[in-house]
């Protein structure tokens, strides 16, 4: 919040002087809002989709080679006991 007050205030004083006008302000907000983005996207350690669907694929293979192991080893079990 203190930083938000911050930026008000250059704001206010950049107004008072005479050396930001309306255009400037939009282009000061914009580029302190991506930036903030920016900010909070990297703390969520977000990944792109192609990663998210190699890593679903990968998982899709493990999950699939998990379920053989468990069917294979089924079988042995039964083979011993037979």
């Amino acid at each position: 919040m203190e930083k938000y007050n911050k930026l008000l205030r250059n704001i206010t004083e950049l107004f008072e002087k005479g050396l930001l006008n309306s255009k400037d302000l939009k282009k000061e907000i914009e580029d302190s809002l991506k930036f903030k983005i920016e900010v909070i996207a990297n703390q969520l350690n977000l990944v792109s989709r192609e990663e998210f669907e190699i890593q679903k694929k990968t998982i899709k293979k493990l999950q699939k080679s998990i379920s053989e192991l468990k069917n294979n080893k089924k079988k042995i079990t039964k083979g011993k006991k037979s």
